[in-house]
């Protein structure tokens, strides 16, 4: 099985779509990936997310169906100056990479900053929803990996966010969150490929064959975003 995460196009949050260029990226996007065989599409509700949608669905003359928890992942904690709470991945290195726990992946929740917030249940709600998707197309959760019951070859293309991907991606590959939405920078409209690989009958887990792409960019000599990094 092949699920597919892709970050939408370079955001207008003002008005949660997508700017020229992102419009732009969602073209290109479409090219791309209406190429594949596409067993079911997903999609979050909101706007950037199903704009950057529409092009592959019109093409595919497909649908996709909206998943609340794949909404940017939302459980603001205290930003510790005491002010308006801020996302758990908008940490300074100065205050995480001294935090021992959050290189832990089963202790991260603990941080004193991410208890302030509804972290672990929201994080929970986005692992349980990933579950049951996989659960439909033939894969359920045993421990730390899946069980293929049937298992199967179903492509299955979820349209979505930063913040929710590194959320994914870190329940599948028993990663702690911190570490991915510190660490790794997904471009807008980028492809990143998990497979799952069956060496053992029945058993599967799902080991990431490309992240962050945006190779469907590159070769229409389109610069790919920095929306969300921060250079020098």
């Amino acid at each position: 099985m092949k699920l597919i995460l892709i970050r939408h196009g370079e955001p207008d949050y003002s008005i949660d779509s997508l700017t020229q260029k992102g419009w732009k990226e969602a073209d290109l996007l479409s090219e791309r990936i209406s190429k594949l065989s596409v067993s079911a599409f997903y999609c979050s509700p909101l706007g950037r997310a199903k704009d950057t949608a529409k092009a592959t669905l019109q093409t595919l003359h497909a649908e996709a169906e909206i998943l609340p928890w794949l909404r940017e992942f939302h459980a603001p904690v205290d930003n510790g100056a005491g002010e308006t709470k801020t996302i758990p991945w908008d940490f300074m290195p100065g205050y995480w990479t001294n935090q021992k726990e959050l290189y832990d992946r089963d202790l991260w929740f603990e941080n004193e900053r991410m208890k302030t917030g509804p972290v672990k249940e929201e994080y929970e709600k986005v692992a349980a929803g990933l579950d049951e998707i996989l659960k439909k197309h033939g894969y359920q959760r045993e421990g730390g990996m899946y069980r293929a019951v049937p298992g199967s070859d179903d492509t299955i293309v979820l349209f979505c966010h930063f913040g929710v991907i590194c959320v994914m991606l870190s329940h599948l590959l028993g990663m702690p969150a911190p570490l991915l939405w510190h660490g790794f920078f997904l471009a807008p409209s980028s492809v990143t490929t998990l497979e799952t690989e069956e060496r053992i009958e029945g058993e599967a887990y799902f080991r990431c064959k490309g992240m962050g792409d945006t190779a469907h960019l590159y070769v229409k000599d389109e610069p790919s975003s920095n929306s969300g990094f921060f250079p020098r």
